[in-house]
């Protein structure tokens, strides 16, 4: 009987089962389940414990407990990272040391690049990936997060309206500084260019990648992408003495895009006054935090825009047939209830687990907006969500994890 110190951020007592004392690679066939994956230089096995899926990664106890640091810190700077929920360390399998375990929760409905450079729709995909990796590389270096080993294979992604939300998974090789430098972020940039292209090289050489991609052309998109949206983010503004409405357009402009200011600065010129925003405190997330505070629904940036713009068509509708103004949390509540789960409540429980209900919402939404172009008329939320299942979400996968076993082959589709 071996030994080990176990430190988890909330209780599980289905951990306690678990084999700690065994190494990793060992551990028993009916403690594991199959998810889609990455690839890690780690052993990284996944389990289900009482309904929630842990991804269990084993390295030395010093790297173990320096990434659930990073993890957390990450998350408190509010950058999209897995959460950390626990360590295992100090174990020995009776004489023998063994490595530490990180514990973290697995990311649901989400997907490793491998599937997503795969599928259908490929071509879409591919620029939604590379966008959300783009936002991912911002909001960490306005974290201060030194990332140092970017690849595909440590970031996953998530569908979030039409777009896709990448989450950083592995922060071993990070380090968070107070402010990064030009020369680590153009590094950092550097590093990830490089590792994307060899890991789209890898496919490219298995015949798993759509032959109209062009590993090292696509690799070579990130840079540009980043720096556009650093720039809007983080960039000087001059303005004259008698545009101070300019100051609100900046700042709904970055709100737009799923950031906050908490700071700007104001310093007058000749030319004008200069505005400058502190970018060691800008964080994402305004959207969903709207989107919080008035439903209590906890969505994806993207998913939370558009679910603010539909509740506000609903409550300008609903002043104009009242003829007097609508308080935003009365409308939200009846919003919730009418729209959003009425709409839900159209779709047969077992179709409806297939995506998360924010974006099951979204796609239902853009149906019927594309059939009431069709055919010139409103055909009316009954009429698109019957259309939507028939049409398409019979026939999407389902996105959640599946618990059957070990899958026979990794990829399904070859080109040749």
């Amino acid at each position: 009987m071996g030994t080990y110190r176990l430190t988890t951020l909330g209780a599980n007592a289905e951990l306690l089962d678990l084999p700690f004392d065994v190494p990793l690679a060992e551990w028993p066939e009916d403690k594991i389940v199959y998810v889609p994956r990455g690839i890690s230089r780690h052993v990284v096995r996944f389990v289900e414990l009482s309904g929630e899926i842990f991804a269990v990664k084993e390295a030395p106890d010093r790297y173990v407990l320096r990434e659930h640091t990073l993890l957390r810190e990450l998350a408190e700077r509010s950058v999209p990272v897995v959460e950390a929920f626990g360590t295992v360390t100090e174990r020995t399998d009776h004489a023998e040391a063994l490595p530490g375990l990180l514990i973290t929760r697995h990311l649901q409905y989400s997907q490793p690049y491998r599937l997503l450079f795969t599928g259908r729709a490929v071509h879409e995909l591919q620029e939604v990936l590379l966008d959300a990796l783009a936002g991912l590389f911002v909001r960490i270096h306005l974290a201060g997060f030194y990332w140092g080993d970017c690849s595909l294979s440590n970031t996953l992604f998530r569908r979030d309206a039409g777009a896709l939300a990448a989450y950083l998974v592995d922060a071993e090789t990070g380090d968070v500084h107070p402010q990064l430098s030009d020369g680590q972020r153009a590094y950092d940039l550097q590093l990830a260019t490089e590792n994307i292209a060899g890991e789209l090289l890898d496919l490219d050489a298995a015949r798993r990648l759509d032959p109209s991609i062009d590993p090292l052309e696509t690799a070579q998109q990130l840079l540009p992408r980043y720096e556009q949206l650093w720039d809007e983010l983080t960039r000087d503004e001059v303005i004259g003495r008698d545009e101070s409405y300019r100051i609100n357009h900046r700042i709904r402009r970055l709100n737009q895009m799923g950031f906050d200011v908490g700071e700007l600065s104001i310093s007058t010129e000749a030319s004008g006054r200069r505005l400058r925003f502190d970018t060691r405190v800008v964080e994402a997330g305004h959207h969903q935090r709207r989107v919080r505070d008035l439903t209590g629904l906890v969505v994806q940036e993207n998913q939370a825009r558009t679910l603010l713009a539909d509740l506000a068509r609903f409550r300008a509708k609903w002043k104009e047939a009242v003829g007097t103004d609508v308080a935003e949390d009365e409308a939200a509540r009846r919003w919730l209830d009418q729209k959003f789960y009425g709409t839900l409540a159209l779709v047969p429980p077992s179709l409806r687990g297939k995506m998360p209900h924010a974006e099951l919402f979204h796609e239902i939404s853009e149906h019927r907006w594309f059939l009431s172009e069709e055919r010139g008329e409103d055909v009316g939320r009954a009429a698109a969500v019957a259309s939507y299942i028939e049409t398409v979400l019979r026939d999407l996968p389902d996105s959640r994890v599946e618990l059957e076993g070990p899958p026979t082959e990794e990829f399904e589709v070859v080109f040749d």
